[in-house]
């Protein structure tokens, strides 16, 4: 007999799966210019980068605002719902992360109001949001199916990881079997998930600006000449430590 918990896990696997079609492929959040800018250059550089975005970046300010985003979705708090997504979107220091994350909570916000068997409440309100995160939209869903705060983090964080890595492999580029010895080395989601459900109020908030410069690298515009300038002086400062 099918339990409860074995729907959750399904519904978890569906969530976290790279074929949920919000996008998620198509950003590589600054690992593109990283590799361009020789910083990730091989597996043990990329392994670096994507470790010190995990623990320094998502760990300290995205994964605490999910975890924050569930309880509310959870207690149906709307107010709270609404204080958190615009947390997460003002913690997106460029416009191209802002436009990623709303780009993918739109899609997955898309998906979810097209699905039945969900509180009509709740449903009304994420109808209702203007600009809808994509952390915003992956709480509501895991509320909606009852899935736990920490394995929900835990699953976010993987399927972050999972997309960072990937795209390590094509873009270096690495092996497959160097990619699936990264996953192995950097999966320590849990543990990332268990820090970043404690973390306070007052000490949200992350540190990694070279995330945040090489993510403005990849912009292709008519300042690309500019960036890239930037963006080559950045590289040299930071192979010079």
């Amino acid at each position: 007999m099918i339990s409860n918990a074995d729907t959750r896990m399904v519904r978890l696997l569906q969530l976290a799966s790279p074929t949920l079609p919000v996008g998620a492929y198509s950003y590589s959040q600054g690992l593109e210019s990283a590799v361009e800018a020789s910083v990730a250059r091989d597996v043990d550089t990329a392994h670096k980068w994507i470790g010190d975005v995990l623990e320094y970046s998502l760990g300290r300010t995205e994964a605490p605002l999910l975890s924050r985003l569930i309880d509310a979705w959870s207690t149906q708090a709307d107010a709270e719902v609404d204080r958190w997504n615009a947390l997460v979107l003002a913690s997106r220091e460029t416009s191209e992360l802002r436009g990623e994350t709303l780009q993918m909570g739109y899609s997955l916000t898309k998906l979810l109001l097209e699905m039945e068997g969900m509180d009509e409440k709740a449903h009304a309100h994420l109808a209702r949001m203007e600009e809808v995160s994509f952390p915003a939209a992956f709480a509501h869903a895991a509320a909606q199916w009852q899935i736990p705060a920490q394995p929900a983090l835990v699953a976010y964080l993987w399927a972050w990881l999972e997309n960072q890595v990937m795209a390590a492999v094509k873009l270096v580029p690495l092996g497959q079997t160097d990619g699936q010895r990264m996953l192995l080395r950097l999966g320590a989601t849990p543990m990332v998930a268990e820090k970043a459900a404690s973390i306070v109020d007052d000490d949200i908030g992350g540190f990694a600006p070279a995330m945040r410069f090489f993510r403005v690298g990849t912009r292709r515009n008519i300042r690309g000449c500019f960036v890239r300038r930037k963006t080559d002086a950045f590289r040299n400062v930071i192979l010079r430590r």
